[in-house]
């Protein structure tokens, strides 16, 4: 592995960016073309960042003031970095493609290009067909979060620490099987240890409203690297238990999104994706940042923060979009984060995620007084172009309808005209597989596939962003259109559904919590909920008000955002976590409704066209539409589903 060190030359790099070390740089494919781009290649290197404290647009990163500083009294830290660019960065089409990554991987290729999954690909299967290069677009991964498994491979942020202050920590487990360790960090995460001889308290509830009892400290123990917790005696499953403990010694997490701001605002106006050294013309002129579910909840968090303006001001990206986070934020910027923890309707309970404002435009909170949201921080001209879009599971999952409705939940409350809301109906967090099958649910998992959906959308952001073509108008359940709903009034038509759906409630954490990001009480206060608002199904159960695709538009059961977790994992009666349900018909009310084959493929290629008049599908992906939602109708004719 050959190293390139860029050195801070005055020239080239900004006092944010101080350094980039190249650790190996590498021809995509053996060097082929991949299209009008060219041949593309990789590069894997380390950069280094300086924060001065004292600047306006640095004090919202809480902690960081707090934090170790050089001579010149800035912090420093670092993070991976991993860009696929067109070898001639010339003859790429001047589009910066940011995933925010989630959990530290990398999906961009699997959503945009049908690739299978990679941290570093190298094959023709892990590029998939090759859309994003065909495009010309230039592909960049930086690591932001410092919690994440010690897992190869993964993007991370090596993030300040600040030496002896202790507070409160909470982790939450439920486990799946009986279970004897407890980990402290959310599912594989690396965790906060307990300080020596301080008191840990381990509890244990059946319900998220319910009363909690304590477990005595001789039924378990400590492991010696204070990353779990042993009880003989098993975790049981279904069961939610919570450990409070302190902690010491905190990492300054709110790094990750400076870190991001940086490097963004460096590439555009200095670097153009590590091509050479010196004065070079500026061909990355646009930036777009991609986030899926946690990595969505970080861009809205980075849109709250204000972080779209460097620290001279300018606009970092010029498009956003949040896929799947609803109304969500997270555990991103403050004293103890854990930016793992997402929060779900029984899964990571009252975690900093799920936090007024949700709308972009300023609402008053009617219980509390307050006003604000989520664009507030951001100068006009630093707003971007934004994408929302969710699925039905946000909506139970993810509480979705908030950024779209008054927080009284009486009022749609529409967008400004710099957004747009996209809702995939009849779709489940990710995009589903055939044939469906159970994973750990009651039901079959929710079959769709809205990838082609979302490529068609990234062409009309890129539009939006460098040529200023509007995009398609956006498409959500309305309360004036009788679309969404009280979750407690919903009626499932083909049977049974869960009795809860995510309540984003006004939590308090302390004092100095919204002010310094200081968490004092843990658990949090629970204070009255907002409200809880889904959308309303048709007759076949597929929720009204959104996008479908053609197995959506023309249905062969009920596609849900919802399903219940399986009898074997315990608490089956509750929502599972992420997973929607496909309720199929029998082959019979199948052919009653829709015909033989041909007949199908009929109505659903009538769809396809629909969604390609209405920009929200590209012409050469209608086969593959079509072809899927065949594959669906063979797959509920053939008996062959249980």
């Amino acid at each position: 592995m050959r190293w390139l060190v860029l050195l801070a030359l005055p020239c080239l790099l900004t006092a944010e960016v101080t350094r980039i070390h190249v650790a190996d740089r590498t021809d995509v494919l053996d060097g082929r073309s991949l299209g009008p781009a060219g041949a593309y290649e990789r590069v894997v290197a380390k950069v280094r960042f300086a924060l001065d404290p004292r600047l306006s647009a640095n004090r919202i990163i809480h902690d960081l003031d707090l934090a170790p500083k050089n001579a010149q009294g800035k912090v420093e830290f670092s993070a991976d970095l991993y860009v696929l660019k067109p070898r001639d960065p010339a003859q790429g089409n001047g589009v910066l493609l940011f995933e925010v990554s989630n959990r530290g991987g990398k999906g961009l290729l699997g959503r945009f290009n049908s690739a299978s999954g990679s941290s570093d690909p190298t094959t023709a299967e892990e590029f998939g067909d090759l859309w994003l290069m065909k495009q010309g677009y230039t592909l960049v991964w930086l690591g932001w979060q410092w919690d994440l498994p010690r897992t190869p491979g993964l993007l991370r942020l090596d993030a300040p620490i600040v030496k002896g202050i202790k507070g409160p920590v909470r982790a939450e487990f439920i486990p799946n099987q009986v279970d004897k360790v407890m980990p402290l960090g959310d599912r594989n995460h690396q965790a906060y240890p307990p300080v020596a001889g301080e008191p840990v308290t381990l509890t244990r509830r059946s319900e998220p409203e319910g009363k909690a009892g304590t477990i005595p400290p001789a039924a378990w123990r400590l492991s010696p690297d204070g990353q779990s917790i042993r009880m003989d005696a098993g975790f049981k499953p279904g069961v939610i238990y919570e450990a409070v403990y302190t902690a010491q010694d905190p990492r300054v997490q709110g790094t990750g999104m400076a870190a991001i701001r940086d490097l963004i605002s460096f590439m555009k106006h200095q670097s153009d994706g590590l091509s050479v050294l010196g004065d070079q013309p500026r061909f990355l002129r646009h930036a777009i940042a991609f986030g899926v579910s946690q990595s969505g909840r970080l861009l809205r968090t980075f849109l709250y923060n204000g972080m779209n303006a460097d620290e001279k001001g300018r606009k970092v990206f010029d498009g956003v979009w949040a896929d799947v986070a609803g109304g969500g934020r997270g555990s991103f910027n403050h004293r103890f984060a854990q930016a793992s923890r997402d929060g779900q309707a029984f899964l990571n309970l009252h975690y900093q995620t799920d936090l007024y404002p949700f709308t972009d435009l300023a609402m008053e909170d009617p219980v509390t007084g307050r006003k604000d949201g989520l664009l507030s921080r951001l100068k006009p001209e630093s707003v971007p172009k934004i994408f929302y879009t969710n699925g039905s599971h946000e909506y139970w999952g993810r509480a979705a309808a908030l950024i779209h409705v008054t927080p009284d939940g009486r009022a749609d409350a529409p967008p400004p005209p710099t957004t747009r809301i996209y809702f995939l109906a009849g779709t489940q967090h990710g995009s589903g597989r055939l044939p469906p099958v159970r994973q750990s649910t009651r039901n079959l998992a929710n079959p769709v596939d809205f990838r082609p959906i979302h490529r068609a959308l990234l062409e009309a952001l890129r539009a939006w962003v460098v040529r200023g073509v509007e995009p398609p108008e956006s498409r959500y359940p309305r309360i004036s259109k009788g679309e969404l709903i009280p979750a407690a009034t919903y009626k499932n038509p083909a049977g049974d559904h869960p009795r809860r759906a995510l309540a984003a409630l006004r939590l308090n954490f302390g004092p100095e919590f919204e002010a310094a990001g200081i968490v004092t009480i843990e658990p949090p206060e629970a204070g009255a909920p907002f409200p809880v608002l889904v959308p309303k199904p048709d007759a076949a159960g597929i929720d009204v008000g959104g996008i479908r695709m053609p197995e959506a538009a023309h249905p062969l059961g009920a596609l849900t955002g919802w399903n219940f977790r399986a009898q074997a994992i315990g608490a089956p009666k509750e929502p599972a976590a992420l997973i929607g349900s496909f309720l199929p018909m029998t082959p019979e009310a199948v052919k009653a409704r829709h015909g033989q084959r041909d007949d199908y493929i009929e109505r659903v290629t009538d769809a396809a066209n629909a969604l390609i008049r209405d920009r929200l599908l590209l012409m050469e992906d209608r086969q593959r539409a079509v072809a899927r939602a065949g594959a669906l109708y063979d797959a509920v004719v053939s008996k062959k589903l249980k």
